[in-house]
């Protein structure tokens, strides 16, 4: 009996040995996916509860990937999830192939807006058990998609350089490491405005700038107030600020619809600074003040 299992074994060894690279290698990818399918299969019957993930799909370098489409990823479901945690097990578990951005996890680089169940989110912010089920995931709106979730933000980051978002005083302190200084109550004025994160969210949900591509568009607008109202701002530069966001596709081209500052998520009360921009620019061209 132990002569017949020796032999069996000698057989399957000279079997494998003939088998090419890239049919072990083929092997080896089936091993790991069978093993991944029952590891998927034991947390799920283990979960207390489950969420279907319905995932917008598109990749234009792939031919069968190239039509836009959604996935659907049923992933265990705990409390305290995010969105971004059950992205990347969707990723993990599923699809290598998924792709987003991400990075801090903490609601400070901005990189993971989505469009999560109609409404421009911050994947790492939002929780799962706070939406409605399924959950829609998608890329931002008006914004070209790349692949999968991952929108080119080329344009946001060229309309956040266009307002020139740096300081020009009119004067340095004289000491070479004094600092320049600010009264509590400037820099309470200016203290939300610096909270961007550079998301895109605010943009994508902007109408007018959907239809206008010259259109600054709040998040830029909002960084020109940041340094136009700080006191430390030079007076000529303060006049050249205005004048870039007073021009046709600036402040006058928002219609107050307050939809950047619903979906901001660090809830900068945009739509307001952009109406004291206005009145700014107003004041400035009338030379009463």
């Amino acid at each position: 009996m132990s002569t017949q299992i020796e032999q069996e074994t000698e057989r399957e060894t000279e079997q494998t040995d003939e088998q090419s690279p890239e049919q072990r290698r083929r092997e080896a990818k089936r091993e790991r996916e069978a093993e991944r399918a029952e590891e998927i299969e034991r947390a799920l019957s283990e979960a207390e509860k489950t969420v279907e993930l319905k995932i917008f799909r598109y990749d234009p370098e792939v031919e069968d990937k190239s039509e836009p489409r959604f996935d659907s990823f049923t992933i265990p479901f705990h409390k305290g999830m995010t969105i971004l945690d059950a992205i990347i097990y969707a990723r993990d578990k599923y699809d290598s192939s998924l792709t987003f951005r991400h990075s801090c996890r903490q609601a400070v680089c901005g990189s993971d807006a989505l469009f999560i169940n109609g409404k421009q989110r911050l994947g790492c912010k939002t929780q799962v058990g706070e939406l409605e089920w399924p959950v829609r995931i998608e890329p931002l709106p008006h914004q070209d998609v790349v692949k999968d979730l991952v929108v080119d933000m080329q344009h946001f980051y060229d309309q956040m350089h266009a307002v020139e978002p740096y300081f020009e005083p009119d004067e340095l302190p004289d000491g070479e490491l004094e600092e320049q200084r600010q009264d509590p109550e400037n820099r309470e004025k200016v203290k939300l405005s610096t909270r961007c994160i550079w998301c895109g969210a605010c943009m994508s949900s902007c109408n007018i700038a959907a239809g206008d591509n010259e259109y600054l568009g709040p998040a830029a607008i909002n960084k020109a107030y940041r340094f136009a109202m700080d006191e430390r701002e030079g007076q000529d530069r303060k006049q050249e600020r205005l004048r870039i966001i007073e021009q046709e596709h600036g402040v006058w081209r928002c219609q107050t619809q307050f939809s950047c500052t619903e979906v901001c998520p660090k809830d900068i009360p945009l739509t307001e600074h952009i109406q004291e921009l206005k009145r700014e620019a107003v004041k400035n061209n009338l030379k009463f003040w």
